[in-house]
Parts: structure tokens; C-alpha cells; sequence
């Protein structure tokens, strides 16, 4: 898992990058040159007899200081020529070993700051052509345990993890998300500018699972007026507050603390009923619930009798229960939602998954 900077600044977009953190690398690097500087040091200080300081020509070797002086102003490619070998086998060691530490060091010093540049310049460049190709996609507000357990589904089902945006103001959730390959925008999904940077403007959906219902109404007034085409899904804790978020524009509304306390009471009055809900709301074991297309040798046919246990019909945008009247017999353009096992996958086939043809309009 990558490490991700304590500080996150508000409203920049930051798509996943698998690198260290930049700290790690400037230390790593510093530590680096201060290595490759003693180590010269060393050498140098080593073979103290072979160098002469035209400053002081009477003495027979440099000091430590000498030799420190001597190692930076070398490295730096300063040489002022006071200090200078004076045997054959010093000047080898200048040549064949100082040098090329001179050329590591400042190798190390220049290439930090062209690295720094460059992963500027790339960031900038990848931002551009990431906002350039999104559209359609699908936005995440709130990247808490509704917001992961929502992308986690999305994923499961097909959608690519380079279609969906995340907006939190938390740095914990900047970290999980980018470690889960997912680009984030951090900030404040209230104010217009951050939902503007996540694209929401082109997004064909909305999720929204903050962890407060005010914000939840906020972030919902905001991204409607942004974008009246988008689907928007909202998720709150009480009830209460559920027609003020459709009010706000939310196309459809989960109650969080509702959905939890219907799971208590079933599980304390009949356990078998809750252990089937659960298992209907865990993806990937047991039983899934899905929507599929109806397919053309279904037409005419009662929801009962399909190889799939249908509980619903998706009719001129309006829902039916499989005993509804009005769907007695399915009709070309239906939608179905249906029980099945989950080691049918995919979860909710598409047209052309398994070679059938669909019954449209």
C-alpha cells in the first residue's frame, strides 16, 4: 500500500499513483548525498599525506577540516586548487573514485529536482487528459463504509474503477481510495468547486453516503443544480429526513438506520427470514438479487414461469410486482429483477452474455 502525504489540499484532484511518499524520497535521497559526502571525506582523510595545501606548505598532510573542506568544494565542482594530490596514486583515487562520486552527488542533487518537476508536470498532464475523457461516469461522495461497500458493488458488477470519482474531505479516505486504484477528489462535496473538479457536471450518476444528513441535503441541492440529468442515490440515517432529501433532488433514498433495525427485529422474530435478507444484501455467496433484460423467447410469458425467480418487472419506468395484473405477460422492453443464484455470473447479464437475443422495443 502506498504511503499517502498527512496533508491533503481541498479541492485538488488526485488520481492513484503506486509511488512512496515524497518526504520518504527526499529523505532517502539526502541521506544519500550526506553518505557519498563522508564517504569522501573518509578517502580523502585516509590518504591525508598524499595531499599538499598551497596555504600551508610546510605541513606534511591535511587536517580532518582539510579534508572536509577539500571533499565539498570537490564534489560541487568548486575547485579552488589549494588543496591538490601529489602522488601518482592519490590523483588515481581522485580520478577513478572521487569523480565518479562527484558525478553521483551531483546526479543525486540535480536529478531530485528534475524528478520533482517532471512528477509535477505529469501529474498535470494526466489530470488533463483524465478530466478530458470523463464523462459518464460515476461519482462517489463520502468514502466511508456505505461509500466503499457502494464501489465495491459497482466494481463487482462490471463498471471500470477508472469511471468512478470520490469525494471526501478526509485524508484517511484519500489513502484507502487511491489504494483501491481510485482517483479522489478531496474536499467538501457542498462547495460547487470541488464537485466541479470530480466532473460532476458530465457524471451520469451521483452516489452520496455522507455521514451526516445535513451534509447529505447540502451535497444533494449542490450536484442537482450542477447537473439536473444525473441519477442521484442518496443514503440517510433516519427516516424522517428522507422526503427533505428528495425535495433536495435525490432520484432515490436509502435509510441506513431503518434498513439495520428491520435486519434486528427479523433476526430476533424469525432468524432463517434474516439470514436469507442478509444473504440477499452480501454479494458473492448464496442468493443475489439482479436486473437483467428480458430476452426475446420470454415475451408473452408470465414473470412465474422463468427459469429465474422474478420479484419485479420494470415497465415504462414504473415498477410492478411479479403478481401485478398489469404484467401477467411480459412485453418487449421489459426489465426484469430478478433472484438467482450468485455463481451465475455476471451478477446482471448484459445483452449478448450468453448468446441470447434481448427483446427491445
Amino acid at each position: 500500500m502506498p504511503d499517502i502525504e498527512s496533508k491533503v489540499v481541498p479541492g485538488v484532484l488526485k488520481l492513484p499513483v503506486l509511488t512512496r511518499s515524497p518526504w520518504w524520497e527526499l529523505t532517502r535521497r539526502l541521506l544519500l548525498a550526506v553518505g557519498i559526502l563522508l564517504f569522501t571525506v573518509l578517502v580523502v582523510y585516509l590518504d591525508r599525506h598524499n595531499y599538499r595545501d598551497s596555504a600551508h606548505p610546510g605541513r606534511d598532510a591535511i587536517t580532518l577540516v582539510d579534508s572536509i573542506y577539500y571533499t565539498t568544494v570537490t564534489l560541487s565542482t568548486t575547485g579552488y586548487g589549494d588543496i591538490a594530490p601529489v602522488s601518482e596514486h592519490a590523483r588515481l583515487i581522485n580520478a577513478f573514485v572521487i569523480t565518479p562520486l562527484r558525478i553521483g552527488f551531483l546526479v543525486l542533487l540535480i536529478g531530485t529536482t528534475l524528478e520533482v518537476l517532471a512528477n509535477q508536470g505529469r501529474e498535470m498532464i494526466r489530470n488533463a487528459r483524465w478530466r478530458k475523457h470523463m464523462e459518464q461516469h460515476i461519482v462517489v461522495i463520502g468514502y466511508g463504509t456505505k461509500g466503499r461497500s457502494a464501489v465495491d458493488t459497482l466494481v463487482n458488477n462490471g463498471v471500470d474503477k477508472e469511471h468512478i470519482v470520490i469525494v471526501d474531505p478526509s485524508s484517511v479516505a484519500l489513502g484507502e481510495a487511491h489504494a483501491h486504484g481510485l482517483a479522489v477528489v478531496t474536499g467538501d462535496a457542498a462547495r460547487r468547486e470541488v464537485l466541479r473538479r470530480a466532473g460532476v457536471e458530465r457524471a451520469r450518476q451521483v452516489i452520496i453516503t455522507t455521514p451526516r444528513d445535513d451534509t447529505t441535503v447540502l451535497a444533494t441541492l449542490t450536484v442537482r443544480q450542477l447537473n439536473p440529468q444525473a441519477y442521484i442515490v442518496a443514503a440517510v440515517r433516519e427516516q424522517d429526513n428522507v422526503p427533505l432529501v428528495r425535495q433536495s433532488g435525490a432520484d432515490a433514498v436509502v435509510t441506513s438506520s431503518d434498513a439495520v433495525g428491520r435486519l434486528v427485529g427479523l433476526s430476533s422474530i424469525s432468524p432463517p427470514l434474516a439470514s436469507v435478507l442478509e444473504d440477499l444484501l452480501t454479494y458473492g455467496e448464496g442468493l443475489e438479487v439482479a436486473e437483467r433484460e428480458l430476452l426475446v423467447n420470454e415475451v408473452g410469458k408470465a414473470p412465474q414461469s422463468l427459469p429465474d425467480q422474478v420479484i419485479a418487472v420494470l415497465r415504462d419506468e414504473k415498477v410492478y410486482r411479479y403478481f401485478d395484473p398489469t404484467v401477467t405477460q411480459l412485453a418487449r422492453g421489459d426489465r426484469l429483477v430478478v433472484v438467482r443464484p450468485s455463481k451465475e455470473l455476471p451478477w446482471a447479464p448484459r445483452p449478448g452474455t450468453h448468446g441470447e437475443a434481448v427483446a427491445e422495443d
